[in-house]
């Protein structure tokens, strides 16, 4: 009998506690029609199984994600994943210009400020706005996500700025 090969998505909640301390809180696994009423159900079960808090949520831009958790979590800040922003915005740069333009993506999200990063984001816009519209445009857009992690210090920073200690469990 021939058996047909399924791609599912299996997504993971992972929490770290106020001591540093990471821990997986459960697997979901998705239809492919993952939205606000899904996460809804998984932020709502996570609240019914005791988390009280949700302080930072550091997330890869799944689609109802972050009006999900809002729901249930009104004070939580949001941190976009900058690595997954570097990819989604690299796709749009030819190889040729992209170690340039990787190194002016690195004057923003390791700015020491805020305001730094917003200037180096415009200075992003001036040199490459023209040529790669899209992939400035995506950092433009996303900018309120993307700049959560200026409000801390660099030790909480390492711990927000990306979901890739999910990617590493997996």
């Amino acid at each position: 009998r021939e058996h047909k090969i399924v791609n599912t998505a299996v997504y993971l909640v992972m929490g770290i506690d106020l001591e540093g301390r990471k821990d997986v809180l459960g697997h979901w696994v998705g239809s492919g029609a993952e939205g606000s009423s899904f996460w809804l159900n998984v932020i709502t079960e996570l609240k019914n199984r005791g988390v009280q808090d949700v302080f930072i949520a550091s997330v890869d831009g799944l689609s109802g994600f972050e009006q999900a958790l809002h729901a249930v979590f009104p004070q939580t800040e949001v941190q976009r994943c900058i690595v997954h922003q570097i990819r989604q915005s690299t796709k749009y740069v030819t190889q040729k210009d992209r170690k340039d333009f990787c190194s002016d993506l690195q004057g923003i999200y390791r700015a020491p400020t805020r305001e730094s990063a917003e200037t180096a984001l415009l200075t992003l816009g001036d040199r490459w706005g023209d040529r790669y519209a899209l992939a400035v445009r995506s950092w433009e857009n996303n900018w309120e996500g993307l700049a959560t992690m200026f409000a801390y210090t660099d030790e909480i920073r390492r711990l927000i700025y990306t979901t890739n200690p999910i990617e590493a469990y997996n």
